[in-house]
């Protein structure tokens, strides 16, 4: 409740805010200077006695005087009206340090800043990026060299330091999800790949086309669809379809609502000239769904009414929809994932940090200082959309479990499959298999791995 009424609070300045004075007075008042000296300089440059030069520029004194005052007033009002702000936010939002001294990301730097560099150049902020590049990599220190880099010497006393070679070894290399030892890729610290104008001009032609989406043209991803239909088929993606289909639904609309030109090329008898001209390639994956587009036909009198309207309702939708999707395909052609890792990192710290500060307090103040820094002491709550890998095995049916039979934890911390859990079950109560514990089907969670 405090926290709402903090936000509450402080909505209601920023909005009082609003109506303070900004600088979009002084840049008005500015244009006026500008014009005062355009117009003198007209004048000056078009008289014939040198007198009137004299007495325009006399004339000028008290306006141009007079406006550098008022635009000084009004970067005045414009820096207090800032400040303003900024008190109300420090007001709501007091600096605190953070309940921990450990940095667990301070030997990851190159790889921060490869997640860095990454995420500008998929937000097409290209120049930024190469000079965050230039900077980056005039003031890191070159990468460690590789173990596997250099084979060993044969005339190397093997038994000598044996096991501090081994040491070594295991603490400059990263190990796999099955523990074994890989070594560290050199991209992890070279930024120059991301200096290549093909993956600049690869994110260029990314946002020409979803620039092109978002004003419902959706001609260039078409294009770009079928120059790689083959890799989004060894994919198993339906993009293409979902384009065209798209373009058969936005020319069904008509000009009254795309706004195309109004003749044989939109309306219906276009989108059937469309639908005969691209679908057939189509069929062997989405007959069912060309022959629904083609029924349509058929009630477009009174469409609302027929078995096919929310296929044409929402068009709204539709194109925000297919936006994502493009960029999802886009992204995975590159080797990349759809979301910035970049972005997902920071909005799952956010999510998760006011629960871990106030753990973190909670424990200081009662001497139980939470010390491992490699794990986090509690579940995150995270959004769907933040949750990945879900693959789990069950101990028990020696079965991979699924969206329909997820793995579910168990008091004790033992985890199982949902459809074993409920075998287990003897009413509403069962026994852990592995452990004397004993406990509720209620009080199983399910668990995101």
């Amino acid at each position: 409740m405090e926290a709402k009424h903090r936000l509450e609070s402080l909505l209601d300045e920023l909005s009082k805010a609003s109506s303070l004075p900004r600088l979009s007075s002084a840049v008005s008042d500015v244009d006026q200077v500008i014009e005062l000296l355009s117009d003198a300089r007209e004048r000056i440059a078009g008289a014939m006695d040198p007198h009137t030069a004299s007495l325009n520029m006399t004339k000028l004194q008290n306006p141009i005087k007079f406006a550098f005052g008022k635009i000084n007033d009004d970067l005045k009002a414009a820096s207090s009206s800032h400040k303003k702000v900024g008190r109300s936010l420090d007001k709501h939002f007091p600096l605190k340090q953070l309940p921990t001294d450990d940095d667990g990301m301070e030997d990851r730097l190159p790889l921060i800043n490869r997640a860095i560099a990454m995420h500008l150049l998929r937000e097409g902020q290209f120049t930024v990026a190469s000079t965050f590049i230039n900077e980056v990599q005039t003031k890191t220190p070159p990468a460690p060299p590789s173990t596997f880099s250099e084979p060993m010497d044969e005339d190397d006393d093997e038994d000598e330091g044996e096991d501090e070679d081994e040491d070594e070894e295991a603490a400059e290399t990263h190990t796999n999800t099955n523990g074994s030892p890989v070594a560290p890729d050199d991209d992890d610290y070279d930024l120059s790949s991301l200096h290549s104008q093909e993956l600049q001009d690869k994110f260029a032609e990314m946002y020409t086309i979803l620039q092109q989406l978002k004003a419902q043209n959706l001609l260039p991803a078409i294009e770009w669809a079928r120059s790689n239909s083959a890799e989004l088929e060894a994919r198993g993606s339906n993009l293409e379809f979902e384009l065209s289909k798209l373009q058969y639904v936005w020319l069904f609309k008509g000009p009254s609502v795309n706004n195309l030109p109004d003749d044989e090329h939109n309306g219906r008898p276009g989108a059937l000239a469309y639908a005969r001209q691209h679908f057939g390639r189509f069929q062997a994956r989405h007959l069912r769904e060309i022959r629904q587009l083609a029924a349509a036909m058929v009630f477009a009198p009174n469409l609302p009414d027929s078995p096919y309207h929310m296929t044409f309702a929402a068009i709204s939708t539709a194109f925000t929809d297919v936006a994502a999707s493009f960029t999802r395909e886009f992204c995975s052609l590159l080797g990349l994932s759809a979301e910035s890792p970049l972005y997902l990192a920071v909005t799952a710290g956010a999510l998760a940090l006011p629960r871990l500060m106030k753990f973190m307090l909670a424990t200081r103040s009662k001497g139980t200082e939470w010390t491992t820094a490699q794990e986090l002491p509690f579940e995150t709550p995270l959004p769907e959309s933040m949750l990945f890998h879900s693959i789990f095995v069950c101990p028990v049916s020696k079965e991979q479990t699924t969206e329909d039979n997820p793995p579910m934890v168990i008091p004790c911390g033992h985890m199982l499959a949902r459809e074993t859990l409920q075998k287990l079950c003897k009413g509403n109560r069962f026994k852990c298999p592995y452990c004397p514990s004993e406990g509720l089907f209620k009080d199983a969670r399910r668990v995101v791995l």
